[in-house]
C-alpha cells in the first residue's frame, strides 16, 4: 500500500514559561490550564524547574519555568497566538517593561509553531535564544526531547547536553 495520499500532522507549538513575582508555583499551574483551553489536544507539560536569573536586574528573583507543547487550534497563526499568549500574561498580571527582564508574574515565550520561520518585529521564530538557554531547553526536554528547532541541526536533548556549564536549573515537581 502506498503512503502517497500521506496525512499532515498538526504542527506541535512550544511555549516556554517562567515567572518570578508572586506564587511562581500556581501561577505555572494555573498558566498550564489556561494553555490548555487553546490547545486543540491533551497539553504535554514539563515538570516545575527552579532556575537562576539570565540577563536579568540585580537582586532578581529565582525564576520558576516549565515548558508546554500544544496543538493549535484549526486556523491559528504564530501570529495570532502570540496575541492569546500576551493576553494570558496581561490577566495573571504583567504590565509594560519598565526595565529589561524585570520580575514579573508570568512569562511566555513562543519557542516555535511546528516549521514555522519568521523574523519580524513583533515575532522571531523560532525565538532567537531558545538553543542557548538552559532554563528553555531542560523543560522542553522532558516534553520534546526529539524535536529539531527551526535553523538547528540538533534536537532540544542535543542542544541540551552540548550546553556549557554555569546557568543553574533545578527540578522542583512534576507536573499536575
Amino acid at each position: 500500500m502506498s503512503n502517497s495520499k500521506k496525512q499532515s500532522s498538526p504542527p506541535l507549538v512550544l511555549v516556554a514559561l517562567g515567572s518570578n513575582q508572586g506564587d511562581s508555583r500556581q501561577i505555572m499551574v494555573d498558566a498550564m490550564a489556561r494553555l490548555q483551553e487553546i490547545s486543540a489536544a491533551p497539553l504535554l507539560k514539563s515538570s516545575l524547574w527552579q532556575s537562576t536569573p539570565v540577563d536579568c536586574p540585580p537582586e532578581s528573583p529565582r525564576f520558576i519555568n516549565a515548558a508546554a507543547g500544544l496543538v493549535p487550534m484549526d486556523g491559528e497563526s504564530p501570529e495570532s497566538l502570540l496575541i492569546k499568549l500576551q493576553g494570558l500574561e496581561k490577566e495573571f498580571g504583567r504590565r509594560l517593561k519598565q526595565v529589561l527582564n524585570e520580575p514579573r508574574p508570568l512569562d511566555l515565550d513562543l519557542i516555535a509553531f511546528g516549521r514555522e520561520v519568521r523574523h519580524e518585529s513583533k515575532l522571531t521564530l523560532p525565538h532567537p535564544r531558545a538553543h542557548h538557554r538552559r532554563f528553555v531547553l531542560q523543560p522542553l526536554a522532558e516534553i520534546a526531547p526529539a524535536f529539531i528547532l527551526p535553523g538547528q541541526k540538533l534536537s532540544v536533548l542535543d542542544l541540551l547536553i552540548g550546553l556549557p556549564p554555569g546557568e543553574e536549573v533545578n527540578w522542583l515537581s512534576s507536573p499536575r
